[in-house]
């Protein structure tokens, strides 16, 4: 895969708790620079990157209740108004684990379609952290955001006990079918481990280790 084409499945993502405005704006000239499809940031650096992003097709993504997805429905819904307001064009917000876990899945499903209606015409992708679940959870978490009407399922925030597995997303794909975008996020920080995400079924890759994994592709491209 040629380092351009994998660089647009790369949502360039910097959601430390210590980031600041000098790192953020680094993120956004590195997106720039390798045509990354967004940069993925805490809220408050929403408005931050719109203005940097403005003359670029790099895409503004914010976080909703990240990362633990335990906060009221509604205020993940006015986090996620407040961010378009401020210019993100993509959303990623976490589910309720909990109620997920417990069978409250109508409660699961509002909570989701909450924050789509916030969302309008912008695009949501659910964070259903996939390494708290069973595959019969994450099955059921991916229907409910399909019913919801979600744009896409993402495997995990990064910040739990795991990250993204090839298994995973092809099991996710295979709920979703081609109509749903699938995001493998949490260890995505090598060349290889991008190619093989992919070809599981990726659309999306989230990771704050894109400048090294278009590297790889180029090194081997020359080979």
């Amino acid at each position: 895969m040629k380092p351009e084409e994998l660089a647009s499945y790369i949502d360039h993502t910097l959601l430390a708790t210590n980031a600041t405005e000098e790192k953020i704006i680094q993120l956004c000239q590195e997106a720039k620079q390798h045509a990354f499809a967004s940069v993925c940031v805490n809220s408050c650096w929403t408005a931050t990157c719109s203005n940097l992003l403005k003359e670029s097709p790099v895409k503004v993504c914010t976080v909703v209740g990240f990362p633990l997805g335990a906060m009221k429905s509604e205020s993940k819904a006015f986090e996620a108004s407040k961010a378009i307001e401020d210019g993100a064009e993509e959303i990623d917000m976490v589910i309720n684990v909990g109620w997920l876990k417990e069978g409250r899945l109508d409660a699961v499903e509002k909570d989701i379609r909450l924050v789509k209606e916030a969302c309008g015409d912008k695009l949501l992708k659910v964070i259903i952290e996939t390494c708290l679940l069973s595959d019969e959870e994450k099955q059921t978490a991916c229907r409910l955001s399909v019913s919801a009407g979600a744009d896409f399922v993402k495997t995990s925030t990064g910040f739990s006990t795991g990250g993204a597995t090839e298994q995973d997303v092809a099991l996710m794909r295979s709920v979703v079918g081609e109509g749903i975008g699938v995001k493998a996020s949490g260890g995505v920080r090598s060349f290889e481990t991008a190619v093989a995400m992919i070809s599981s079924g990726a659309t999306r890759l989230g990771t704050s280790s894109g400048i090294a994994i278009v590297q790889g592709a180029a090194s081997h491209a020359a080979y």
